[in-house]
């Protein structure tokens, strides 16, 4: 006998030639989609026979099927933040499970948060996803509650943690030998190298391509790009004299970097190089659009949902640290200096 599929959101976005998020805000009442979009949604799961508790999905069998993801507030302070995007792969794969993903942001103005989220401390999840950084005082409260957890673009110490992490050394490391193979000796970065664990590391392999290649570290070309907070600044404080290229911390900060030259009479890459990181909506704002790395934050999203439901399944689950390789994209920002 053929046993009938159940029907995920997925199913009806696919069906309708939607997203899934917006199957879901629509079924689960939420705002972001017109009444009319919301109203056709819902007679289509009628039609196709969709229910989010169908098969194994009972509260006989203890489990709640929502997942909590938590986010400081100041890494998803804006729409065009790296962590939506991460958070919206995260969504549809849980959808495909025929899990919700239940996002909670944390006020992280203090060191050490005073909320636990509200779906953990009322038991509505069967596990937690967490992005961005966390104090560790506050990973030691959110342990307390024995739910399996997993981090996403975390940097710790924790032997015992699941972290899912962007490789954010060889990234860079990449990127800039890609500089230095078009001819480039005298390079800039554009970050705070004492800042951020993934901005350090982003350093760092730019740091090793520079030594391989016997190309020298000039202190005043290392730039400082945001403030303590985290904000990225609009312009920088830069040397008198330019290098012939600069590599960015991240997209945003490369893309205001070529804002500045350019008002200064710099051309992007005539005069100068320039390159990102992340692959982000600011790549392709830029003229020219920017030479980056792709962090692959569908990957990422995968692993963490993998891991998260392999986790409740199997309490003895573990992988511990994955790493995930990014991807060279090669744009016109970089000016050639052999030709």
């Amino acid at each position: 006998m053929m046993i009938k599929k159940n029907v995920t959101m997925s199913d009806i976005a696919k069906a309708m030639s939607i997203s899934t998020v917006s199957v879901s805000k629509a079924l689960g009442n939420r705002e972001g989609v017109s009444d009319e979009l919301r109203e056709k949604i819902k007679r289509k799961a009628h039609e196709m026979g969709y229910n989010p508790h169908t098969g194994t999905h009972s509260a006989k069998d203890g489990f709640t099927y929502n997942i909590g993801i938590i986010a400081p507030k100041r890494f998803i302070n804006e729409p065009s933040a790296f962590y939506w995007t991460i958070y919206k792969h995260i969504i549809e794969l849980l959808q495909e499970k025929n899990y919700y993903g239940m996002l909670e942001v944390i006020n992280d103005g203090s060191d050490m948060p005073k909320e636990i989220p509200n779906s953990l401390s009322g038991g509505k999840v069967d596990g937690l996803i967490l992005l961005g950084q966390f104090s560790e005082s506050y990973i030691d409260r959110l342990t307390q509650f024995y739910v399996p957890m997993v981090f996403l673009d975390y940097y710790g110490s924790r032997d015992n943690a699941e972290i899912v992490l962007s490789d954010s050394f060889y990234g860079a490391y990449q990127i800039t030998s890609y500089v230095i193979s078009n001819g480039h000796k005298k390079i800039g970065f554009l970050g705070n190298a004492d800042g951020s664990p993934f901005v350090r590391d982003r350093f760092l392999g730019f740091y090793k391509a520079l030594l391989e290649k016997n190309v020298p570290l000039r202190e005043e070309w290392i730039i400082r790009d945001r403030n303590s907070s985290g904000e990225i600044y609009r312009t920088f404080s830069l040397p008198e004299e330019l290098p012939s290229a600069f590599v960015c911390s991240c997209d945003e900060s490369a893309f205001n970097l070529m804002t500045q030259l350019r008002a200064e009479g710099c051309l992007v890459p005539q005069d100068i190089s320039i390159t990102g990181y992340d692959n982000h909506i600011y790549s392709s704002m830029t003229t020219p659009h920017l030479t980056t790395v792709d962090v692959n934050c569908g990957r990422m999203a995968q692993d963490a949902v993998d891991i998260i439901l392999k986790k409740i399944a199997d309490k003895t689950y573990f992988r511990g640290r994955t790493l995930v390789t990014g991807k060279l994209v090669i744009r016109d920002s970089v000016k050639n200096l052999y030709e």
